[in-house]
């Protein structure tokens, strides 16, 4: 469950450098706090996809690092939410992932063993 809840904590970071969606999609770039207080990622392009990047964490003892990705592929499922998989390199697992953008919040849920395991995180957008 750590493992899940490092990359589900991972998930949501964006730079606005550049967004990877249309105009018409939910976009979750730029840089986000996770609820809990214990991390800040970016999430921005890489590439065909989509990479939340952690940029800085409180406590690292549950194995989260600054640097550490997760490379998404994310499809709109609806007017605010986004789906598909994200790829943790570092523990190499796939997960089932989906992003809900709500203006300066956002909701993760990433899950695992066909649905079975999921977890979901809230952001706040980074000041």
């Amino acid at each position: 469950m750590n493992r899940l809840a490092a990359a589900v904590g991972l998930v949501f970071c964006v730079s606005l450098c550049g967004s990877a969606f249309a105009a018409s999609e939910p976009d979750p770039s730029g840089v986000w706090n996770r609820g809990d207080g214990n991390a800040k990622v970016r999430i921005a392009p890489c590439g065909s996809n989509i990479c939340a990047t952690n940029v800085w964490i409180k406590d690292t003892s549950g194995g989260e690092a600054v640097g550490d990705k997760l490379v998404m592929t994310l499809k709109p499922k609806s007017a605010d939410t986004l789906s598909g998989k994200a790829f943790d390199p570092k523990r190499d697992l796939t997960y089932a992932i989906q992003v809900k953008v709500a203006g300066e919040r956002l909701v993760t849920r990433g899950c695992i063993a066909g649905g079975l395991v999921c977890k979901s995180v809230n952001w706040s957008r980074a000041r």
